[in-house]
């Protein structure tokens, strides 16, 4: 059994085990987190496609670790102009472990 889920505007494809890095979800180290909006589920040969979403299915999980993201350089510069500019980025994220996908 296997389910997309929607979350902070990206889509997962995720199954009971799975660990996933989404963008920063506010929570403790081992605290459980719901996922309400899922849009498809196939368990075995039976496949619900939701319109948007499918009503009645929730995915749980656990927050595994909270961390950032490896540091991506944003460098600009102008040739000829003497203009450099160089910023650094690092993105937060949360790993959660699916546990169960509840139907």
């Amino acid at each position: 059994m296997y389910a997309v889920l929607r979350t902070h505007g990206f889509q997962y494809l995720v199954a009971k085990g799975d660990r996933i890095k989404i963008p920063a979800l506010f929570g403790e180290t081992g605290k459980p987190v719901e996922f309400e909006e899922i849009l498809m589920l196939k368990d075995g040969d039976k496949t619900d496609f939701g319109r948007p979403l499918v009503k009645g299915i929730r995915v749980k999980g656990i927050v595994r670790k909270q961390g950032k993201s490896p540091k991506k350089i944003i460098f600009k510069f102008t040739r000829r102009e003497n203009y450099r500019r160089k910023r650094g980025h690092r993105q937060d994220f949360t790993e959660v472990e699916i546990t169960e996908i509840v139907t």
